[in-house]
C-alpha cells in the first residue's frame, strides 16, 4: 500500500545549508565549478565530527582493543564498544551482544551465509532472494546453494518497480529454509514491505535476513518492529567510515552458529588439541579489528541522531519527487521505480542514444557526480532490458537546486549528442 505523501515543505524541518556546512568536501570545486555529489547510494559523505574522531583516535590514544590494561589501550576500547551501544541503541536491539562488527554489509551477509547457512542448509532445502538484490546479497546465497545442494529461487519484479508477492507467496513452502532481501533497492529506490515480508517467511518456518544497506541511513531500521532475524548494513553509507559494517543476529541464533573466522580475539582459550571460543559478540571478530572505524561509526550514529532520520526522510521524498518531476519532461529520457512515495532518494534513468557513462562523463564536466553501470545489481538490469542505467541519488545535504542542475546537464548531454 502506498504511503501517504507529505504535504508540508521539508526545508521547515531540516536546516540543509547548515549541514552542508557540516560535510567539508561539498565545500570543493570539481572541473572549476561547484561540486554536486549524488552519488551517495555508493558511499555518502562524511561530516568533520567523524573525520576529526578517527583523527583523535590515532593521535591521543592509539591502542589495540580488548587486550592490553594501560590507559590508552582503556580508552580505546571504551570508546569502541561504546560505538557498538550506540548502533545498537540506534537500531533497537535488545543488546550489544547482538551486533558484530564486520568490514562491511557483504561481509555481514557472507557470515550468515557460511557459519548459519552451512549449519542449517541441506540439500532439497530452498532459499528465497529477490530480483532487485545487490550482489552482495545474491553471491554468498549461490555459493551456500553449490555448496549444499539447495536450491535458489527469485521473487520478481514488477514493471512498476515492486515486489511480487503474489510470486512470493508461491515461492513459500516447508523447504524454504531463508528469505534474503533488500529493505530498499539501490537501483530503483523501492522501499520493501519488509514487516511483510519477514512475516510471511516465519509463518513457513524460515528464517528472514534483511540487507538494510540502504534503508538504515535514510530511514532507519528497528530489528524489534521488524522481527527479522539477521540485518546487514554498512558504515560507509551512513556518513561514517569505509571498513567497518554491522551484521545485527537475533542471540539464540547467533549463539548456535559456529564461527566465521578463527585467530585471536574469537578465543576464550587456546590449547594443542582445542580452542574455546569468546562470547558473543567477539565470537565473530576474528584479530585486530576495525578500530577508529569503529570509533567513527559511532560518532556517524551520534550525527544521524542530531538531524533526525524522519526528517531526512521526508527531504528525500521531496527531492526525489522533484526529481521525478524533472525528468520526465526530458525527451527520451526513461525512469524507473515507483512513485516517490515508495522510495527512497535513488532515481535510475536511460536515456535513448547515449551510454550510461558518457553520460556520466558529460555530467562531471559540469561538477555533477552521478552513478552508471549496473549498480552491482546485474540481474535487475537485465530485468529492465537496458545495458547500464544512470543514477542519481540524494541524501540529507542534497538541494532542489542541484537537482535542477541535474537536469539541465541531461538536456546539455542530449546537445551534445546531436538529440
Amino acid at each position: 500500500m502506498a504511503t501517504p505523501v507529505m504535504s508540508y515543505d521539508p526545508t521547515d524541518l531540516l536546516d540543509v545549508e547548515r549541514i552542508r556546512a557540516d560535510f567539508p568536501v561539498l565545500q570543493r570545486q570539481v572541473n572549476g565549478v561547484p561540486l554536486i555529489y549524488l552519488d551517495n547510494a555508493a558511499t555518502s559523505q562524511k561530516p568533520a565530527v567523524v573525520i576529526q574522531a578517527i583523527e583523535n583516535y590515532y593521535k591521543s590514544y592509539n591502542a589495540n582493543v580488548h587486550r592490553g590494561v594501560h590507559a590508552l589501550s582503556e580508552e580505546a576500547t571504551a570508546a569502541y564498544e561504546g560505538a557498538r551501544k550506540k548502533v545498537a541503541k540506534f537500531i533497537n536491539a535488545r543488546s550489544s551482544r547482538e551486533v558484530i562488527f564486520t568490514r562491511n554489509a557483504t561481509e555481514a551477509i557472507n557470515l550468515v551465509a557460511y557459519s548459519w547457512g552451512s549449519a542449517n542448509v541441506k540439500a532439497g532445502d530452498e532459499i528465497i532472494i529477490t530480483d532487485m538484490e545487490h550482489h552482495s546479497n545474491i553471491v554468498p546465497w549461490q555459493l551456500l546453494a553449490e555448496r549444499t545442494g539447495a536450491k535458489l529461487h527469485f521473487i520478481p519484479v514488477t514493471d512498476e518497480g515492486y515486489l511480487d508477492l503474489a510470486a512470493y507467496d508461491a515461492l513459500l513452502n516447508e523447504r524454504t529454509r531463508l528469505v534474503a532481501f533488500t529493505g530498499m533497492s539501490n537501483v530503483l529506490g523501492t522501499i520493501t514491505p519488509a514487516e511483510d515480508i519477514i512475516a510471511r517467511a516465519h509463518a513457513a518456518g524460515a528464517v528472514a535476513l534483511v540487507d538494510a544497506s540502504q534503508l538504515v541511513p535514510h530511514k532507519g531500521a528497528n530489528v524489534q518492529a521488524l522481527q527479522a532475524d539477521f540485518m546487514a548494513f554498512t558504515g560507509h553509507k551512513m556518513c561514517g567510515p569505509t571498513g567497518i559494517g554491522v551484521l545485527w543476529g537475533r542471540r539464540e541464533l547467533l549463539e548456535a552458529m559456529p564461527p566465521f573466522l578463527g585467530g585471536g580475539d574469537m578465543i576464550r582459550e587456546v590449547h594443542r588439541d582445542l580452542s574455546r571460543w569468546n562470547d558473543l559478540p567477539w565470537k565473530f571478530e576474528a584479530g585486530t579489528p576495525s578500530i577508529a572505524e569503529g570509533i567513527g561509526l559511532g560518532i556517524a550514529v551520534d550525527y544521524l541522531n542530531s538531524v533526525d532520520l524522519e526528517k531526512v526522510h521526508v527531504h528525500e521524498q521531496a527531492l526525489t519527487r522533484h526529481a521525478l518531476e524533472r525528468l520526465r519532461d526530458i525527451r527520451g529520457l526513461t525512469l524507473y521505480g515507483p512513485p516517490a512515495e515508495d522510495r527512497g532518494g535513488v532515481v535510475s534513468f536511460y536515456v535513448e542514444g547515449i551510454h550510461p557513462h558518457d553520460l556520466a562523463t558529460l555530467l562531471d564536466q559540469r561538477g555533477i557526480a552521478i552513478r552508471a553501470g549496473h549498480h552491482c545489481a546485474q540481474p535487475l538490469i537485465e530485468r529492465l532490458g537496458v545495458p547500464a542505467t544512470a543514477r542519481a541519488s540524494f541524501y540529507m545535504y542534497t538541494t532542489h537546486a542541484e537537482i535542477d542542475a541535474l537536469a539541465e546537464g541531461l538536456e546539455a548531454a542530449k546537445k551534445v549528442f546531436g538529440l
